[in-house]
């Protein structure tokens, strides 16, 4: 294997006008690059970009830490975020915690050992009080998921509300037993939505039933799962409010299975507006959110502070959210809210 020793004996000058070279030094003649360059290529010389990352403390990479890349949702963000890494000159890794708090700790040690620049949290598997001492090594910005306590950027959706309008249109549409079928447990997000859930339930005078909460349902096998438990009840509601399109779309094709009606005898709400909301038969009434956005400004802020050095300042970017109702809820309609 090749060495530096070697590219400079090669192409006839000093270690040190090699490395200038290596390093982009301003201060090198165009005439010794091209020299250097041609060195390189005919010795296939590759230069140590770990080494150098760790001279410069800078590597231009960034980790995406996500719990499942098939879920579309978190498809979308890396998607999203890629893009805009890309057109500032930084690659991203994407790290799959599958729900693991012992596979976070892993990824984030990418952090303490400098191979990435800072983390970007779409998920949070460990209490804050575990994950806050990796500051002294980097930035980290929440996107999608927050905690109260974390004294970093969070960009994130009022998941809240998104419980509540996608409740409160069941409600309108008379609907008085309501199933709450919501994705991880340990999730922030998941809990917030409850509350919006809830509260929503609340105006109409109605209380929280535990029978009718379905909880740990990530994808379309838990939704065709969670079907025939609602059904097995000996009053089994009469709508229910999904945490994803992807559950949503398995209740739904179980129900057609098994000869029961969407909408007119299980009304469904998903979350997110995958594409499978449009390709559905019938068409899934579903919250919005804004990913793309969202995906950009954790960028944005994830940049200015690996320039800023300033990690540990907590500042939280709110995104907006919207019912689209089609036909999963109300018969022949398509319209957004």
């Amino acid at each position: 294997m090749s060495t530096i020793e070697d590219v400079a004996k090669l192409a006839g000058l000093s270690r040190t006008t090699v490395s200038r070279v290596i390093n982009n030094h301003p201060y090198v003649s165009e005439d010794k690059r091209k020299l250097v360059i041609e060195a390189m290529n005919q010795l296939g010389y590759a230069p140590n970009s770990l080494a150098r990352s760790l001279r410069s403390q800078k590597t231009d990479m960034i980790a995406l830490l996500i719990p499942r890349i098939i879920n579309p949702f978190f498809s979308k963000l890396v998607e999203s975020i890629e893009m805009y890494a890309s057109e500032h000159g930084y690659q991203l890794i994407i790290c799959q915690t599958r729900y693991s708090s012992e596979k976070e700790l892993n990824y984030m040690n990418l952090l303490k050992t400098k191979q990435v620049d800072g983390v970007i949290l779409a998920s949070i598997q460990n209490d804050w009080e575990v994950l806050e001492p990796f500051l002294d090594y980097g930035p980290i910005v929440l996107c999608n998921e927050f905690n109260e306590r974390a004294n970093v950027p969070s960009v994130m959706l009022n998941q809240m509300y998104g419980g509540y309008i996608a409740t409160k249109h069941l409600l309108e549409q008379g609907h008085r037993r309501i199933a709450y079928c919501c994705g991880s447990t340990r999730s922030n997000v998941a809990s917030h939505r409850e509350i919006g859930f809830r509260k929503a339930l609340s105006e109409y005078g109605i209380e929280f039933d535990e029978q009718y909460a379905f909880r740990d349902a990530l994808h379309s096998e838990d939704g065709r799962r969670v079907f025939h438990q609602m059904m097995s009840l000996s009053e089994s509601p009469t709508a229910v409010f999904t945490g994803s399109d992807e559950v949503a779309a398995g209740m739904i094709s179980e129900a057609k299975k098994h000869g029961c009606k969407v909408p007119e005898e299980l009304a469904v709400v998903g979350f997110d507006n995958q594409t499978i909301t449009e390709l559905m038969e019938p068409t899934i009434t579903t919250v919005y959110q804004p990913v793309e956005k969202m995906a950009q400004k954790a960028l944005e802020i994830m940049i200015e502070k690996i320039h800023s050095r300033t990690y540990r300042q907590r500042e939280v970017y709110e995104f907006p959210l919207r019912l689209i109702i089609r036909e999963s809820t109300v018969s022949n309609k398509l319209t957004d809210q």
